[in-house]
């Protein structure tokens, strides 16, 4: 028998003062068996950094051919991929020839080893890498609950989040930016 996702509902009051982006939302997230809840958490984070309209959650693990989270146009054109943790360079390849804006966000205690071997590779392409530092994550990991209300600041490579549970905040680390 097939496990099945686990399900969580988050409210997310979103302020990011750089882009004067401020919006409260409502996601339903499954949880893929695979996933662990940082992984989970690095989705929702990357998610609310770059929150715009039309920007969903896909299938995820579930999809191989999608990305984590993306965005498309009214005429269904995909406009945004973003890919969490250590794509192949291939995959990212591939992303960058049917959307124009492609981000990953790396987030685990492989990433930096992943981004050394990948480093070179990545240049060549027209994408911009992330990276989430492992203990920040896993610090926000402790704040998951199944239903959630979370504030997310974002002021400048910082995300401060604020949850019944307690608070932290992660930094995004640029290493690639196109």
């Amino acid at each position: 028998m097939a496990l099945k996702p686990t399900i969580y509902k988050l409210r997310i009051n979103i302020a990011d003062g750089d882009r004067d982006y401020y919006e409260t939302i409502s996601l339903t997230i499954a949880q893929h068996p695979s996933e662990n809840l940082e992984r989970m958490m690095a989705r929702v984070l990357a998610f609310c950094i770059n929150s715009e309209e039309y920007l969903t959650f896909t299938k995820g693990l579930s999809a191989v051919e999608e990305p984590d989270i993306w965005a498309r146009t009214l005429d269904d054109r995909l406009s945004f991929w973003i890919d969490i943790g250590e794509p192949a360079v291939e995959r990212i390849r591939k992303a960058t020839r049917v959307s124009p804006r492609v981000r990953v966000y790396t987030f685990n205690s492989k990433s930096d080893t992943w981004w050394s071997q990948n480093q070179e590779k990545f240049k060549e392409l027209a994408v911009s890498v992330y990276q989430f530092p492992w203990p920040e994550i896993q610090e926000l990991a402790t704040l998951v609950k199944r239903s959630m209300e979370l504030s997310v600041t974002i002021t400048g490579d910082t995300a401060y989040i604020s949850a019944p549970a307690g608070d932290c905040q992660v930094s995004c680390l640029c290493l690639q930016s196109k």
